[in-house]
């Protein structure tokens, strides 16, 4: 398989791919390749749907206004999805897309918006979250797009995980002094009989990031009855919102994830 090309130019569309495939493209996919890029009939171009790998393919062009990718050769196949879940509270516009990016290219599977008694902004606009997700995809050769969810108060977003899902619960007010330790001991630990290795980044995982007033009491209380939730402080200050969701995922990714695997 060829190696990923950082030149060539992505799309993400919402169809199968498959060898020797003629995919119709939409209105704004032809605009974009014929009017912004400026590319002729018989350029060459990536398509990816999230589903099916990263494929090769040639533009045929019909008029101003039609076009259609022909399929080559399947240049990257579907990788395993990842399984990690990122719950946070919505915050304003122009933060919450650099946000929704970070979090796609930090491997998210998963963009749950959560409702908490501080939640500064109650309006969540999914379709823009979303044309965000494939945007990032798109720009960093990600062949995933995370689910996104409805938004949904605190107590039922955490009320609907598996208990087999390790919950973070990012908190300023986590008496933690060395977060990697403690994402470290959620790891069993390593036999004789088990490769050190096996099932790496197989533990389903959340990531609960909240609101820039923090979270309430009563929150943090029925946060911690929860079984297997771990706490997690972000260092000695006080991030912003988008910028802890940079700080916890990272730390996550090379500690439990997908970082791990050679």
């Amino acid at each position: 398989m060829a190696r990923y090309d950082f030149r060539a130019t992505r799309l993400y569309v919402d169809a199968p791919l498959q060898a020797d495939a003629r995919v119709p493209l939409d209105r704004d996919a032809v605009n974009y390749l014929r009017n912004v890029l400026r590319l002729e009939s018989g350029a060459g171009f990536v398509l990816f749907n999230g589903r099916d790998g990263e494929w090769r393919a040639t533009l045929e062009a019909e008029g101003k206004r039609n076009a259609a990718a022909a399929l080559e050769e399947q240049l990257r196949p579907q990788p395993s999805p990842t399984d990690l879940h990122y719950l946070f509270a919505p915050i304003k516009h122009a933060r919450l897309d650099y946000m929704v990016q970070k979090a796609v290219e930090l491997g998210v599977s998963k963009l749950q918006p959560v409702l908490t008694q501080h939640t500064q902004a109650q309006r969540v606009n999914l379709e823009r979250m979303r044309a965000n997700a494939i945007e990032a995809a798109q720009q960093c050769g990600v062949l995933s797009i995370p689910d996104i969810g409805e938004p949904v108060e605190l107590s039922s977003a955490v009320g609907r995980l598996n208990e087999a899902r390790t919950l973070i619960f990012c908190d300023e007010e986590a008496d933690v002094t060395d977060p990697v330790a403690a994402l470290s001991a959620v790891r069993p630990p390593p036999s004789a009989l088990v490769p050190a290795d096996a099932g790496a980044g197989a533990t389903p995982l959340a990531v609960l990031i909240g609101p820039e007033g923090g979270f309430s009491q009563e929150e943090r209380e029925l946060l911690l009855k929860r079984p297997n939730t771990i706490t997690l402080a972000l260092g000695p200050r006080i991030l912003r919102a988008d910028t802890a969701a940079v700080a916890a995922l990272t730390l996550v990714q090379a500690v439990l994830g997908d970082w791990r695997q050679g």
